[in-house]
């Protein structure tokens, strides 16, 4: 870590918002992720405390703000004072409504693909 600054794929896998660094990297670099209201695509791209996330998901939208860099992926509780969550709550019927569009194989329809 650099003057509080950390690799955004780094930052998602210590905060647990991705199971795993590569699928962190892979979310980036797919235009998933917009920090400071501005798209990133590039995994190095480095995050300070105070930056704000917005994050697209298969059914919604996730909005934090960076509390300070991670050092390690630990417990849970401990992940999540790495950021604050500034999303509105999830509605249980949006939940109910996405879950409804799967398929028979499983996957979902959100995204537009037909395979």
């Amino acid at each position: 870590m650099d003057g509080g600054r950390q690799r955004l794929d780094k930052w998602l896998f210590f905060a647990r918002l991705q199971k795993s660094r590569t699928l962190a990297a892979k979310l980036v670099a797919a235009g998933k992720i917009r920090v400071n209201r501005d798209k990133v695509d590039n995994p190095a791209r480095a995050v300070k405390v105070g930056d704000v996330l917005t994050i697209t998901f298969q059914n919604q939208v996730l909005v934090v703000r960076v509390e300070q860099p991670g050092t390690r992926r630990g417990p849970a509780a401990e992940a999540r004072t790495l950021y604050a969550n500034l999303s509105a709550p999830t509605d249980p019927a949006t939940v109910l409504a996405a879950t409804e569009l799967e398929d028979e194989d499983g996957d979902d329809d959100l995204d537009g693909d037909e395979d």
